[in-house]
């Protein structure tokens, strides 16, 4: 009987040992290792494509389209003409400016050189005459003085000789003062601004005219062209807009509890769902000053550049956009625990457990961005069967 007991006893006693040594046996729990990574994150949304640098070509002078000289996508030169414009009595008016013009500088040659050559020539042959009829009167009046000397001939005669000399050095002068005041100075300075006037009325004239002819003040790529052969444009309508596509800014509306993932210099990767299977790259160049909304949404503008070296994307473009957050450091989401505000169980010395907060940020399906409480290679506790606790010694399995 005594056997017996022994024997149904000491199978209990081998039992109670084990579950005693195994309960004081500190418990086997899987860590990882706090690493550096490169973590995608996400976001879906209605960013636009701008160009960065760009200019609405508008028109200074109203009137029909009469030539249009460029396609939408087409690229352009800087002063390259984009379109022309058709005004009524633009050209007439420049010919009649351009008669008045020529007729004003005509009129200061003549005056400038002494007048119309025909009064010139009128003067000058009176001149002449009259010089050769005073030399006739001179030699008349020399001719009389001597043969009153021999009383041949009465004083009378030689005083009315010498009365028709006088005479006609009266006339002569007369006629060259007469030739020196034909054209005086105000007579060219009058001249002069009449010519002056004239010239900038053609130069308004032309200036009239290159206004209807339409350029381009800047070398980029037609992303936008409102107007059309035939069409009317009054002062200031937009002909087209001209822009650098490359690279483009992509102005995309991100959430405001999203906001906090981002950051200046984050690279950037777009598609576009008309362009299945092709991406852009770029980087993130400026976090939202404000939060404004957007239908339903508060979001804020974040913009990124994109290299677009074929102009594929176009302003305008409704597209997607992958935020990267590179090189940071992660630990498995399963690590992460928020049964007393988010934190994670640290393996200490001796092996011991040690809670410790810490502050998330970016994560993709697996492993989660730590910005505070976590260095890198420290080991974080993984999810086990034990419930842990602070300051509790462990059998770390590192993976």
């Amino acid at each position: 009987m005594k056997k017996l007991w022994l024997l149904l006893f000491v199978p209990v006693i081998v039992v109670l040992f084990w579950a005693i040594q195994n309960r004081s046996a500190a418990p086997h729990v899987v860590f990882a290792k706090a690493k550096r990574q490169t973590i995608s994150s996400t976001i879906s949304t209605n960013g636009k494509i701008e160009p960065i640098e760009y200019v609405d070509v508008r028109v200074e002078a109203a009137g029909l389209i009469r030539k249009l000289f460029v396609h939408l996508g087409d690229n352009v030169r800087a002063g390259q003409e984009i379109a022309q414009l058709s005004q009524a009595g633009l050209t007439e008016d420049l010919q009649a400016n351009e008669a008045r013009a020529a007729q004003a500088q005509a009129e200061l040659d003549t005056l400038k050189g002494g007048g119309r050559s025909s009064e010139q020539a009128e003067i000058q042959g009176n001149l002449a005459r009259m010089k050769e009829q005073r030399a006739a009167a001179q030699r008349n009046f020399e001719s009389l003085d001597r043969l009153q000397r021999l009383n041949a001939a009465t004083q009378y005669d030689v005083d009315q000789a010498r009365q028709a000399v006088s005479d006609l050095d009266t006339q002569i002068q007369s006629l060259s003062t007469r030739r020196t005041a034909l054209v005086g100075r105000g007579d060219i300075e009058a001249s002069q601004e009449r010519l002056r006037e004239a010239q900038a009325n053609v130069q308004l004239s032309r200036s009239h005219i290159g206004d209807t002819v339409v350029h381009a003040p800047m070398a980029g790529a037609v992303y936008d062209l409102p107007a059309h052969q035939g069409g009317y444009l009054n002062i200031g309508d937009p002909v087209a807009s001209i822009g650098k596509l490359d690279p483009v800014r992509v102005r995309v509306y991100v959430d405001e509890p999203e906001l906090g993932r981002i950051a200046v210099g984050q690279s950037v990767r777009i598609t576009w769902d008309a362009l299945q299977g092709k991406q852009w790259n770029g980087t993130v160049n400026k976090k939202p000053t404000e939060v404004i909304p957007l239908g339903s949404r508060q979001v804020g503008e974040v913009l990124c550049t994109i290299d677009n070296p074929n102009h594929e994307l176009v302003p305008g473009t409704n597209v997607n956009a992958f935020i990267l957050t590179q090189d940071t450091l992660t630990i498995p989401k399963t690590a992460v625990r928020r049964d007393n505000g988010t934190g994670v169980f640290l393996l200490q010395s001796e092996n011991k457990l040690k809670w410790q907060p810490v502050k998330t940020g970016v994560g993709d399906a697996l492993r989660v961005q730590v910005e505070e409480g976590v260095h890198e290679g420290d080991a974080v506790a993984q999810p086990s069967d034990v419930v842990l606790k602070d300051g509790m010694t462990v059998t770390p399995v590192i993976q």
